[in-house]
Formats: C-alpha cells, structure tokens, sequence
C-alpha cells in the first residue's frame, strides 16, 4: 500500500443483492425490502468508522440513497466514486422493452434531463452517427443524474466505465471509447476512471495507444486467492507493481466472504501502487468492524 494507508471506501454492492461478508444479510438486510434510509445510514456508519468515500453504480436504488444520505448531511467532504453503466438495469429494459423500446426511453430521459450538451450530443450523433458522440451524450445524462441526486454540490471524485463496457471495448480495440471517456470527464474536472477484471490486458493495451496512465483511475479485484483476476493473481500483482502511479482501487478484497477481513487486509497491506481499497457490508457493526480493522492495518 501507499505509505498513507491509503483511501476506504465502502462498496454498494449490499443494496443489489450481494454481500462480501454475507449474502443472506445482505438480503434480509439492505435488499428489496430496505428504506433509502437505512441505506444511507449503513454508508454513514461506514464514513463514521474509517470509510472516506462511497462507490456506487448509477442507479434507481444507489441515487435514492445517496439522496438520502444527502438529506442527513452535507456530502460536500465525502468523496464519490460513480460506475456508470449499471448494466443490469438496462438488460432488464431492453428485456421487457426490446433494444428499440430501450433507445426510445434513454432519448426521452436525455430530453427530460434538461443537460444542453447531452442532446447536442446526441443530435451529432444522429446527424452524423459518430460513436464518440453518443458516449458524451451518455456520459452528460449519467452526470446529470448524478448532480440531483447529490444537489450539485458534491465532488465526484471519479466516473469509471463499468468492466462489460471496458474489457469488451478492450477485446474489440476501440481505443476511441477511452480516448473519449478521458477527453470528456477531463474537460469538467472529473478524474477519468475504468474497472476491469482483467489488469494486465488494459495495461498493456494502453502501453501499446500510447495513453497516460497517470491521470486515470483504475478499478480492478485483488485478494490472495485471485477471485475475478484475470488471468491470474500473479499477472495482476506484476502489472500493480509496473504502473508508474498508485492509482488503483482494489475491489473483491473479500472474494465474496471466501476471506476473512483480516486474511484480506494483511494480502493488501503487502501490495503496493494501491491508491486505496472498495469493501460492503451489511450491517452497521460489521461496516465499523471491517473499516476499523482496514484504518489500523493500513495505516502502520
């Protein structure tokens, strides 16, 4: 780790469904059922004990309880970290709606959200079917729900590309996906981020662009039994050590429960170039447990 510990930021995972430390609490806990209040209380109990910021995929569920967290108090010295798209969501739509019910509706949401650059954006984009416009034009609507949910006062601290868009664009080499992704969250002061379940394949891809890594966050699993890291534990932990910058956010530390926080916090201690660390919990003594440990831990 970095010599300051690092950042802790607790994960949103607990409010879809899954758990690192439980998924059955998660469930009965923070599920379907859960208020956008004891939502939000279960961050700020994070917050409280050792956590400094929140990461969330952009949501109906996430964006409810971060204006209710927003409704208990000020956001403005939290750090947020947002992961657009949330991919269930839309496969749910065009699952009930069909791909052009889904076009249709993200067009109204767009021309409903009142952002000018988003439907200029768009409008170049069926003008002259540039890809690169329609991602801006994403980009501008998934900002603009962010900035109601959070008042328009709080700093996002990052917007990551979600792993399908990124390992696929990766796969694909449409480099124009991430030159536009910085370009444009570079242009309104927002650190450009991508998450990736497989490390080494994006850092040689943009070695071999010729993009700086430096500026850019990366968000990627790291645990000791190399849960969700591809293509292996060893080819991720090279490819953390060659980075130039600690600027990598490490996720799954818990595999899903397999691990212990002790078991993960001592495997992530060792690492080095981590600017920080994601974890969920489902309870508010298990946020403390868990973020108190990680705080003691890194911080030595």
């Amino acid at each position: 780790m970095t010599s300051n510990g690092g950042e802790l930021i607790m994960g949103d995972n607990p409010f879809h469904g899954i758990s690192h430390l439980s998924q059955e609490r998660a469930r009965s806990r923070f599920g379907n059922d859960a208020s956008d209040e004891d939502r939000a209380d279960l961050v700020w109990s994070a917050l409280g004990c050792g956590a400094e910021g929140f990461m969330f995929s952009v949501s109906d569920t996430t964006l409810g309880v971060v204006k209710a967290m927003r409704q208990k108090k000020s956001l403005d010295q939290i750090k947020l970290y947002a992961i657009v798209p949330y991919t269930f969501e839309y496969v749910r739509i065009a699952t009930q709606l069909g791909t052009p019910g889904l076009a249709e509706r993200f067009a109204k949401q767009i021309a409903g959200s009142g952002d000018v650059g988003a439907v200029f954006n768009g409008l170049a984009f069926f003008t002259r079917t540039n890809p690169s416009s329609l991602l801006k034009t994403y980009l501008a609507y998934e900002l603009s729900r962010l900035k109601s949910a959070t008042g328009g006062k709080a700093k996002l601290s990052s917007l990551f590309l979600h792993e399908v868009i990124t390992d696929m664009s990766l796969a694909l080499d449409l480099k124009w996906v991430f030159e536009t992704h910085i370009d444009y969250l570079t242009k309104h002061n927002i650190t450009p981020g991508f998450h990736t379940r497989n490390l080494p394949f994006l850092v040689d891809k943009f070695e071999r662009w010729g993009l700086n890594l430096n500026q850019l966050l990366l968000v990627t699993p790291l645990n000791k039994v190399g849960f969700q890291m591809k293509p292996s534990r060893e080819a991720c932990e090279e490819s953390l050590r060659k980075l130039p910058a600690a600027n990598v956010l490490a996720i799954s530390v818990l595999a899903c429960g397999y691990l212990t926080p002790l078991q993960a916090v001592d495997y992530i201690a060792s690492l080095s170039n981590l600017k920080g660390v994601v974890a969920g919990a489902s309870t508010q003594q298990q946020a403390c447990e868990v973020f108190k440990l990680f705080k003691e831990r890194l911080s030595g």
